[in-house]
């Protein structure tokens, strides 16, 4: 019988987008859904805030970065016009990717071999900025990573169809001024289908088309052994 494209990956080694080096205990899991108490107290409309209780956070846990959110409820999407739209049902707010938090200028790595699928600079207000979308085959079966919020430098000298190997640099963090103001972070999304998109992908999605993208974007975790 035919491996499912999820019990591939989980049968992968865990795999790295940050320095392969960095052990495991320096990353610590991170709330940042509606349900947080801290969150309902300060104002996440402003990426200053929300960057100085992250960075809080990460000291007071004494580790370097901060991880979470694969299908978290959020309301820090609401600041944005990006996300919302006419009928209340479509308004979009359950994250889809997985969000590791780290420094501006903090080189990305690819986990696996890849091709260059496709590349674009998403300047909408609250969007990816800068966003790399990779291409991956494991055993015959093919399979897309997304990687948001890069500084525009990572975009410079890219080519479609270029290829990385497993543990390449294939660009860097961004800041507020040009990640779609967020606080530096890396938004890191596994896609079995790309669909027609190119250099894009939703990363947050409605209640009405949840169970589609709940299906199509596997948990980032089974890669990155981040649990």
């Amino acid at each position: 019988m035919k491996k499912t494209l999820e019990q591939l990956i989980k049968a992968l080694p865990d795999c790295s987008v940050l320095e392969p080096s960095i052990p495991k205990n320096q990353f610590v899991a991170i709330d940042l859904s509606r349900d947080s108490d801290v969150l309902n107290h300060i104002d996440v409309s402003s990426s200053q805030i929300l960057a100085a209780y992250i960075d809080d956070y990460i000291a007071e846990k004494k580790a370097r970065y901060a991880y979470g959110g694969y299908m978290e409820v959020r309301n820090i999407y609401q600041r944005s016009t990006y996300f919302k739209n006419n009928m209340p049902s479509n308004e979009r707010y359950i994250h889809l990717g997985l969000d590791i938090w780290a420094p501006s200028e903090t080189s990305i790595f690819t986990p696996l071999d890849a091709t260059l699928h496709s590349f674009k600079n998403n300047i909408n207000f609250g969007d990816y900025g800068p966003t790399i979308i990779l291409r991956h085959e494991i055993e015959g079966t093919g399979f897309y990573t997304l990687y948001g919020h890069l500084s525009l430098e990572s975009l410079a000298h890219l080519e479609i169809g270029q290829t990385f190997k497993q543990g390449e640099q294939i660009g860097a963090l961004g800041d507020a001024s040009v990640n779609g103001d967020y606080p530096p972070h890396l938004h890191f999304q596994i896609m079995a289908d790309i669909q027609d998109y190119f250099g894009d992908y939703p990363g947050v999605s409605s209640k009405q088309d949840f169970e589609f993208y709940k299906q199509n974007c596997l948990d980032p975790s089974f890669l990155l052994g981040l649990e």
